[in-house]
């Protein structure tokens, strides 16, 4: 089957996690995205973790992740002939995405409004810590950005970790996987646009104002009361319960805060008494006595084992356990949903796991079609698509455009 963006291009020249991470969405729907690294190759390549048998560590999980279904191409972008290569790949290109700081693509001569000029159909994102002036100008523009500073900013970290702790960064990379989330978006959206209008636009994505967008709670919080919220642990501001409880065996998330799912808890707990009192009736009314709330359903809930607690709520009330790794790998459900597709890893020759696409389309579904590409493992193919000949290519080559090309180049 042909995914949904079959026939779309993408130029990828982005690093790292963010913008990887975004290609790599549009690479699972069908589009064909061309990555191009610097000679080194993407940093994130030599970033762990690795198999232990793995000789080289340059292609660990992290990259395999960020970077399935993708072809990868060497340009040395600082030299004239690598411009002039971009520029030609750009012309038949439906997307072009990067990450650079700010100020680096124009200084290559490879800005939007010189692209744009060459594919006016072009949708250029890009993907900085706080933004690009083209969106909107931030007095911290210049500043580079990870995901720790972005969590930070963002304000997820203020209202993150146990109550009266130290501020916590959320486990994952989120400060880079959820700006990549909203650039694909944006590029989505301008290619439906772009197919009314037949013209290319600028998709500014920045990593602070995406972790924003996700710390919900930080903006209703303070917008609604003028106080601004602190962390709670596994608590969410004005829901209860709504919480990781200890069984006898583990720890489970359990949420209750609504009434129906509350009627059927009290029901379960043989509590019904509890339903018309008036210190838990409402939604508002059990967050204010919370301490209470958590009291009689935490001693509740530490009576029975996570097997028992499922039996008694599952289908009925929002519980599930908390899974680590391990317990993930086992799960019913991420083998049902595939979740956990198997790639090839080049380097041991065994395969190793990644995640699979989270949207799935019916008719049109998201594939894993290939494992994440060697460094400059087509740039070969890719040029000779482009329409160079062999003999340009060992010049360009010959020169140290493009790294060190693959097999298959003659001399």
């Amino acid at each position: 089957m042909s995914g949904a963006l079959d026939g779309i291009r993408v130029i990828d020249l982005t690093q790292a996690l963010a913008g990887p991470f975004c290609t790599s969405l549009l690479a699972d729907y069908g589009a064909d995205v061309v990555k191009i690294e610097p000679p080194r190759g993407d940093m994130i390549r030599r970033t762990g973790p690795f198999a232990s048998d793995d000789p080289t560590h340059d292609h660990g999980n992290v990259f395999q992740n960020a970077n399935r279904n993708k072809r990868s191409l060497v340009i040395d972008l600082k030299s004239a002939a690598g411009r002039d290569l971009v520029l030609t790949l750009v012309r038949d290109a439906d997307v072009l995405v990067e990450n650079f700081s700010g100020g680096v693509m124009d200084r290559l001569g490879l800005s939007y409004e010189t692209l744009a000029d060459i594919n006016p159909r072009l949708v250029y994102t890009s993907i900085r810590g706080f933004g690009d002036r083209r969106g909107g100008e931030s007095p911290y523009a210049h500043w580079p950005a990870f995901d720790v500073v972005a969590q930070a900013m963002g304000g997820l970290m203020s209202i993150t970790g146990e109550s009266g702790g130290a501020p916590v960064r959320v486990g994952s990379g989120i400060g880079d996987t959820v700006p990549a989330l909203f650039a694909a978006f944006g590029t989505m959206a301008a290619l439906f646009e772009a197919q009314r209008s037949g013209r290319g636009q600028y998709v500014d994505t920045a990593m602070v104002d995406g972790v924003l967008a996700v710390s919900e709670i930080a903006v209703n919080v303070y917008a609604a009361t003028g106080t601004s919220p602190r962390p709670m642990g596994n608590q969410l501001q004005g829901f209860a319960p709504f919480n990781t409880l200890r069984a006898k065996d583990g720890d489970v998330a359990l949420g209750a805060p609504h009434n129906p799912q509350w009627v059927k808890l009290c029901a379960a707990m043989g509590r019904p008494d509890l339903v018309d009192d008036e210190r838990f009736s409402s939604d508002n009314a059990r967050w204010l006595h919370r301490d209470q709330v958590y009291a009689f359903v935490g001693e509740w809930v530490a009576q029975y084992t996570i097997t028992e607690l499922i039996d008694l709520l599952g289908g009925t009330v929002p519980l599930g356990p908390v899974l680590d790794s391990e317990a993930i790998f086992a799960s019913p459900h991420f083998a049902a949903r595939e979740m956990l597709a198997e790639v090839e890893n080049p380097r041991t020759g065994r395969t190793t796991r990644i995640t699979g696409p989270v949207a799935k389309l019916t008719r049109t579904p998201a594939t894993i079609r290939r494992r994440a590409p060697l460094l400059g493992e087509h740039t070969l193919e890719v040029l000779r698509e482009a329409g160079l000949d062999d003999d340009t290519i060992t010049r360009l080559a010959d020169a140290g455009v493009l790294g060190q090309l693959p097999e298959g180049v003659p001399a």
